[in-house]
């Protein structure tokens, strides 16, 4: 299906730029998270997220420059600015990380990576109806972001049983 042309590019241009500052966002949360849980049994699966994310918004920043899409620096500074903000939330400590703080940043990569995926199931719905669109690239996409969602369950789960229940044991270090 293809939208009328006009609707197309003013509605695109949008929704992609509302994405690309999202993906601002996401990148900025997974490298704090990352930095958060240097050395505990977190860093390995938030190192691999961390760079697949980045390297997820770059894929959509070509995107961009396929489409000829004008980036929309405000909203990239927001996207920005939002996760630093974020920072100031209530963890259950005066200073400092806590385990839910890991929690909480699990869940906003989870919610992130979720309207990613929809992002590219998205462009992969219009994707038959426009060349510049690479079907085999957004099938990609689409299957990290769902292992993305894969691996962000079971650390999501670990990192619940360490900030709201009572675990037997815990490799990662107490505060961080």
């Amino acid at each position: 299906m293809r939208w009328p042309t006009s609707l197309s590019s003013d509605q695109l241009t949008i929704y992609l730029n509302d994405h690309l500052a999202g993906s601002t966002f996401g990148l900025e949360l997974a490298r704090r998270a990352l930095s958060a849980n240097r050395g505990n049994e977190f860093e390995a699966v938030l190192e691999e997220l961390t760079v697949e994310i980045g390297e997820d918004r770059r894929e959509l920043e070509r995107i961009f420059d396929r489409l000829a899409v004008p980036r929309d620096r405000a909203r990239l500074t927001v996207g920005w600015f939002a996760e630093k903000v974020g920072r100031l939330k209530p963890n259950g400590r005066i200073v400092g990380y806590s385990p839910l703080s890991r929690l909480l940043e699990l869940e906003g990569l989870s919610g992130g990576i979720r309207a990613k995926l929809d992002l590219w199931r998205a462009l992969r719905e219009i994707a038959p109806g426009d060349p510049r669109l690479d079907n085999s690239q957004l099938d990609r996409l689409i299957g990290r972001a769902e292992s993305q969602l894969h691996r962000l369950t079971s650390t999501h789960a670990r990192a619940a049983d360490l900030a709201l229940g009572h675990p037997r044991t815990s490799t990662a270090r107490e505060g961080r």
